[in-house]
């Protein structure tokens, strides 16, 4: 059952709680994944270094690009420049397969089971593992996908073909003219099927999904259902991360999971957040948690390994519900004005100064 208690250990655990995510797995009556970037990195689509370098030289060369993201958003002043840059980068990341097995290990694990898959990820990588395409919902879109730029309707349009076809025909970073995509109906040039503005089209393939998730909600609605949150950020979390916390909330039988990768040594991302959303943190001693969590104000520390004094505390704060709500503000107060980028930008300054180094760079 969920609570408003966050909860980690340290690395010398994670084999053990593998090997109990393995059998929950096996054990729900339904499992219902929610699947974030994170996945796909871990699968080896990675968005800088190597692979981007390898991919994209001329135009790292040319506009010092340091990301494929980023250079995703550069205004470039032609469209034949624009889909030389956007279809090498749809064809690595759609047409191409993951470098890892990450996908494939995931469907042998729930192939067999009563599944629904709810992804922010617009790789295609579902799919391509062996995912029944009827028990996912791409919220998001699909870098396979075009649709009117403007948009005059609501249609997509595939465009494996003419991808491919740019990718072979580019020269100097440049598509021939006569292979920019336009909208059938209006003759706008044609976009991306992605949601990055009010533009973006839910046709009617993403209308059918999203009633087929419904479905899958209403269907195991009080059951015993595992909710398995997979390599999910910060960026959209009213999309799947704050949905499962309510769900696995008002359903007593069920369970909510989430597995992702911290950017710090001991200090988790999952944490942070729910510790910015007033959640109770009972944590072991990693490093980074001492200066985050005060033991018995914000949030508890346990010994490594002391699962006694970890259901102990869960079950103090349980019955005491006001200590509960003081304590989760405690927490958001003690992690808030360091999540915030006018206290990172404060932070570099000082080092910069610190070291004598503000005028050597700042100033150039």
């Amino acid at each position: 059952m969920f609570s408003k208690i966050a909860i980690t250990k340290s690395t010398n655990n994670y084999w053990d709680d593998i090997e109990k995510v393995k059998i929950k797995i096996q054990s729900a009556e339904a499992i219902l994944i929610g699947a974030g970037a994170g996945l796909s990195a871990s699968a080896g689509f990675t968005y800088s270094g190597k692979r981007f370098e390898e991919n994209f030289p001329d135009f790292i060369a040319k506009y010092h690009f340091k990301d494929m993201y980023s250079a995703g958003f550069y205004s470039y002043k032609t469209l034949e420049e624009y889909w030389a840059y956007w279809s090498r980068y749809i064809f690595i990341n759609r047409y191409q397969n993951a470098p890892k097995s990450v996908y494939n290990d995931l469907h042998n694990l729930v192939q067999d089971k009563d599944y629904f898959v709810l992804t922010t990820n617009v790789d295609h990588c579902f799919q391509k593992a062996g995912f029944d395409k009827h028990r996912l919902f791409y919220t998001q879109g699909d870098y396979g996908l075009w649709q009117c730029g403007e948009p005059c309707h609501d249609t997509t349009y595939d465009n494996e073909t003419i991808i491919k076809k740019m990718v072979a025909e580019q020269e100097n970073m440049r598509i021939p003219s006569g292979l920019i995509p336009h909208c059938p109906v209006c003759g706008a040039p044609m976009s991306m099927n992605l949601r990055a503005d009010s533009t973006f089209v839910e046709d009617s393939g993403w209308h059918t999904a999203a009633k087929r998730y419904q479905d899958f909600i209403r269907r195991h609605k009080g059951l015993d259902i595992l909710y398995l949150e997979l390599g999910v950020g910060g960026n959209t979390p009213g999309i799947i991360k704050y949905p499962f916390w309510q769900m696995t909330y008002k359903n007593p039988d069920a369970t909510y999971i989430c597995i992702n990768l911290s950017d710090f040594e001991g200090r988790s991302i999952s944490v942070i957040e729910a510790m910015g959303n007033g959640t109770v943190p009972i944590v072991t001693l990693t490093s980074g948690i001492r200066e985050d969590i005060e033991d018995g104000k914000s949030g508890y520390h346990v010994p490594i390994g002391d699962y006694r004094s970890m259901a102990d505390r869960i079950q103090y704060l349980e019955k005491d519900r006001i200590r509960i709500k003081k304590m989760g503000q405690a927490a958001h107060d003690m992690i808030y004005p360091k999540s915030r980028s006018s206290s990172h930008l404060m932070f570099w300054e000082g080092v910069l100064k610190k070291y004598g180094q503000t005028r050597s760079w700042m100033d150039r």
